[in-house]
């Protein structure tokens, strides 16, 4: 009779939720594998069986931080004026403390992380990165176009040029709020976009 192998006795997406905010709080370099084994009170066995190297498992983490973010965008994006929730949107990162932890508070946008950490040298990180700045621009843009049908957006510029744009900024912001920044003097920029967005 052929073995099995032992069951895991622990919820692996549970623990890739707890990763995520690791990786997120301390960044990929920092974030050793034996902090992730006290954090998620696993084997390093099983740990490596689960999701492979520190690498693999970070990747994994990033992908779910994206797919998280893409479901809230998309919900934010659709019912609505689109101004309004692009402000909060492009405001996000300046809200971190609401994601605090017992394992950290996470710092900016993870994908802006990890551009900075990772890329251009990781080849999987760069390929993560791009698909998620191509599906920013997508959904921003698609929410944009029928702004613009509806009168609430300018169409000054297409509706691609103005999602690259909130891009760009979303981006910009999230590095700059793990810097420290004025939040008065970050909402006032954010506002200045959006009201140069305005039909």
């Amino acid at each position: 009779m052929a073995r099995t192998g032992r069951p895991r006795a622990f919820d692996k997406d549970q623990a890739l939720e707890r990763a995520l905010l690791l990786f997120w709080s301390r960044g990929y370099g920092a974030t050793s594998v034996q902090d992730l084994v006290d954090a998620l009170a696993l084997e390093r066995g099983s740990l490596y069986g689960a999701f492979g190297d520190k690498r693999q498992f970070y990747l994994a983490a990033v992908q779910l931080y994206w797919d998280t973010y893409e479901r809230r965008l998309l919900t934010a994006l659709e019912t609505g004026p689109v101004l309004p929730a692009l402000r909060e949107v492009l405001t996000h990162p300046a809200r971190a403390h609401e994601y605090a932890s017992d394992v950290g508070v996470p710092q900016g946008c993870m994908i802006g992380n990890t551009t900075a950490e990772l890329v251009p040298e990781d080849d999987e990180a760069r390929e993560v990165v791009a698909r998620s700045h191509a599906r920013f621009i997508e959904i921003v843009a698609d929410a944009l176009r029928r702004a613009q049908a509806g009168g609430e957006v300018t169409r000054a510029a297409t509706p691609e040029a103005q999602a690259q744009l909130l891009l760009f900024t979303a981006q910009g912001y999230s590095l700059v709020a793990r810097a420290g920044l004025d939040p008065t003097a970050a909402l006032a920029a954010v506002d200045a976009l959006i009201d140069a967005l305005r039909a």
